[in-house]
């Protein structure tokens, strides 16, 4: 059987099933830039993930442009520990690398964000433990604040913390937009797989150019 065919037949199994059902962006949209430090890009950091954490970084810099020129709420997260990780519990006990981004770390780059996706002024800087951008913070809370129905997602890794935060953030009622080009893995097959499931269940996967015509229209729209 072809790859063709088995995609096709992979399609339409989901699509009998009830999935794949298209989710509509709505007209108040904020980015949220996940976890891109220095540990996934630096080469010898221990995140490293090679090509497809260099293409999304590439990806997430000109989505983060297009945010800024919208004008449209910009979080970014990253990630910090107690030294000895106490407050990272089950996933730092499970994740090694993790331990880079505890307070005694020896090594300080590997929590810095990645040049090019810096925070800016006003843009939201969400701190977390756990795999999601929504557990224990504020970041449900804020953006029904200011009013968001839509999230763009970007940032790493797609299989990790960017699988986590989309799925809460459809079951905290905003409608999940992760930016297939702007997002990355340490290999194409979870990756890809990940990508399929989110689009299949949770969320709506666009490519970076369907990105950024979205964000065109929210910025022609404000400025009507």
């Amino acid at each position: 059987m072809s790859h063709t065919t088995a995609d096709a037949t992979l399609l339409e199994n989901y699509a009998a099933g009830g999935f794949l059902r298209r989710l509509e962006p709505g007209a108040r949209p904020a980015l949220i830039v996940i976890d891109f430090v220095n540990a996934y890009l630096l080469e010898d950091g221990p995140l490293f993930g090679g090509e497809g954490i260099r293409a999304a970084h590439r990806g997430a810099i000109e989505l983060l442009g297009a945010a800024r020129r919208a004008a449209i709420p910009v979080f970014h997260t990253n990630l910090s520990y107690q030294s000895g990780g106490r407050d990272g519990g089950i996933l730092y006990r499970k994740v090694g690398a993790l331990a880079c981004f505890a307070q005694d770390a020896p090594d300080p780059r590997f929590g810095a964000f990645v040049a090019g996706l810096e925070p800016a002024p006003g843009e939201s800087v969400i701190t977390k433990q756990y795999a999601s951008a929504f557990f224990a913070t504020t970041l449900a809370s804020t953006l029904s604040f200011l009013r968001i129905d839509t999230l763009l997602i970007a940032g790493v890794s797609t299989s990790g913390c960017v699988r986590a935060t989309a799925v809460d953030c459809c079951q905290h009622g905003f409608v999940p937009l992760v930016v297939r080009d702007a997002v990355g893995d340490r290999a194409p097959g979870p990756h890809a797989a990940n990508l399929f499931d989110l689009q299949a269940k949770y969320a709506e996967v666009l490519s970076l150019a369907a990105a950024l015509e979205y964000l065109e229209r929210i910025r022609a729209a404000d400025r009507a």
